[in-house]
């Protein structure tokens, strides 16, 4: 069965950064792969066209620019926050004020957003908003672990049922 849209994909691989044989920053091995339902825009869309086609035990092995991953780093989404907004109870949240962290924040609209902590001022933080990967090359390589046919009610939920039939905890079924 060739990897082709609305599948189940598992995949293992590796990832490295700017260097195709660099340290590998994620490694997901044949035991646990990672699974997906191939064109419903959970994957970056070339990385999906990297895949497309395969069939199982087939290697793969492509880079994805940062344009057509994370894009680059947006020197907008890195600002300066006041300390003040990290006062709970009256108490500055020192343990999230930590070099490299990341800080759950909401914006304006409401939305989860996370901010990777650059610098601390006596006064001001500076967060950094882009992806973690934003400006970097990634390079992956693996192989195709398993293809089958996603369940109708996989593909109502948008996400893999382990067991193929039985869903537990996602807000579709509760």
């Amino acid at each position: 069965m060739n990897v082709t849209k609305e599948k189940v994909v598992s995949i293992s691989y590796e990832l490295r950064t700017n260097e195709a044989n660099g340290e590998p920053i994620e490694q997901v091995d044949s035991n646990n792969p990672l699974q997906f339902i191939f064109g419903t825009g959970y994957m970056l869309p070339q990385f999906e066209r990297n895949l497309e086609g395969l069939t199982v035990g087939e290697s793969f092995s492509f880079q994805l620019s940062p344009e057509q991953a994370y894009g680059n780093v947006d020197q907008e989404a890195i600002v300066d926050l006041s300390k003040d907004l990290f006062v709970m109870d009256g108490k500055l949240r020192e343990d999230l004020l930590v070099l490299g962290n990341t800080i759950p924040m909401r914006d304006g609209d409401g939305n989860r957003i996370d901010g990777r902590v650059l610098e601390i001022q006596d006064e001001i933080v500076k967060l950094d908003f882009n992806h973690p990967l934003a400006g970097d090359t990634l390079f992956f390589s693996g192989s195709i672990v398993e293809v089958r046919e996603a369940s109708q009610e996989e593909l109502e939920h948008g996400h893999i049922h382990h067991d193929h039939h039985d869903c537990h905890g996602c807000s579709h079924c509760g």
